[in-house]
């Protein structure tokens, strides 16, 4: 299916998803081979100047990066050429920052913020994670446990492939989720860990309160949909359903008014899911149980986090996520450094209610991280909370 979208054309040029690359069993490529062939393969760098959208105007590369078994994840890259510059020059190379989409996303919706993250040099990489958008989607561990393995394990490699050592890894929803599961595997390859209105934390109330805080027919519908995965009804109402998506979530066209006066961020949306097989859609139900809750909470696992790693936790102030967990975390992480960020006036999708505060708050958290080192002021030890903009 080809989509001609502005967005489409930056990000995502089409939306089926192409054949796998096969490669013999008995020669896998090197990191270094891959690494060179994704920079092969996309040169020159796209540039935006003669796309009419305000939101991106950096030179950037794209392009599908092989990790292991014939896989590849779809990413974007701003500054590469800046990074290998410092690496020629034997400069110590300014710490990258990797960003991850939420469930059901792509890295299309970071539009709003990629030209200002990667305005000051630092290199920028926006990924879709295994099993979602343009990445492959090969079949999803059955356990939970199994499930999330394969999103960090993919990471990993991509890491690995990329040829980048050290990174400020920023997750938003399930992003911040596997995120901080990377974290806690890999935690000498995370500099700073930013969890974005993280999906995964919290335990699941007890019955009789969460019996108490769902409305009957949300649970009536939680039953009906059980059986399938999460966005099954937009494949079954076939054509119907990109106006679906239009009115159950018409707040999206308005989050991205200012780069889209179009359908452009809901149809990107509908082509993302739309497509088969949705193994990122079922991994993630296979980390569930009823009503969206993790099956392994996240908080259970973060006293255990490398007390070295610096963590921000950015969130709206009117989310209905679960606005108590970055105070917890700071209380399992005495001597280490932890913040929660409240952006005034922004719901779940902070970074596209009020991009331009987040996009601030993460510039200056990434200010912190100089050279390779943590600065001075992100080396102190404690935890703090501050609320950024106005409601």
């Amino acid at each position: 299916v080809l989509v001609d979208l502005q967005l489409a054309a930056l990000l995502v040029p089409h939306f089926s998803v192409p054949p796998q690359k096969r490669r013999e069993p008995h020669s896998p490529p090197s990191p270094v081979l891959r690494y060179k062939e994704f920079h092969e393969e996309h040169n020159p760098p796209v540039t935006c100047s003669s796309i009419p959208s305000p939101a991106i105007r950096l030179q950037f590369t794209r392009g599908h990066v092989p990790i292991s078994s014939g896989n590849y994840i779809w990413t974007l890259a701003f500054n590469e050429t800046h990074r290998s510059a410092q690496a020629c020059s034997n400069k110590v190379p300014e710490v990258p920052l990797v960003l991850l989409h939420g469930f059901g996303g792509g890295l299309g919706l970071w539009v709003k913020n990629l030209t200002a993250l990667a305005q000051t040099g630092r290199p920028v990489y926006a990924v879709d994670m295994l099993g979602f958008g343009r990445s492959s989607r090969p079949a999803p561990g059955v356990q939970a446990q199994e499930a999330e393995e394969q999103f960090v394990q993919s990471l990993e490699e991509w890491r690995e492939a990329m040829g980048l050592e050290i990174m400020v890894l920023l997750g938003h929803d399930l992003g911040g989720y596997v995120s901080a599961a990377y974290a806690l595997k890999y935690p000498h390859r995370v500099k700073h860990l930013v969890l974005v209105e993280p999906w995964g934390f919290s335990e699941r109330p007890d019955a009789q309160d969460l019996q108490s805080r769902i409305p009957l027919w949300m649970k009536a519908l939680g039953t009906a949909m059980n059986p399938f995965n999460p966005l099954a009804l937009l494949r079954l109402v076939g054509p119907l359903g990109p106006l679906l998506l239009q009115v159950l979530r018409s707040d999206f066209k308005q989050k991205f008014s200012s780069v889209f006066q179009d359908d452009t961020v809901p149809d990107y949306l509908y082509h993302l899911n739309v497509q088969t097989p949705s193994s990122g859609e079922t991994a993630f139900k296979n980390m569930t149980i009823p009503y969206g809750w993790a099956q392994h909470p996240m908080m259970h696992r973060m006293e255990m986090m490398d007390p070295s790693i610096r963590i921000s936790i950015i969130c709206g102030s009117r989310s209905c996520i679960d606005g108590q967990s970055g105070k917890a975390i700071g209380k399992m992480r005495p001597g280490s450094q932890t913040d929660v960020i409240v952006i005034a006036g922004a719901g779940h999708y902070v970074f596209a209610d009020q991009s331009e505060d987040f996009n601030q708050a993460v510039l200056k958290i990434c200010s912190s991280v100089r050279d390779g080192e943590i600065g001075e002021e992100a080396g102190r030890e404690g935890r703090s909370e501050k609320s950024v903009g106005k409601e």
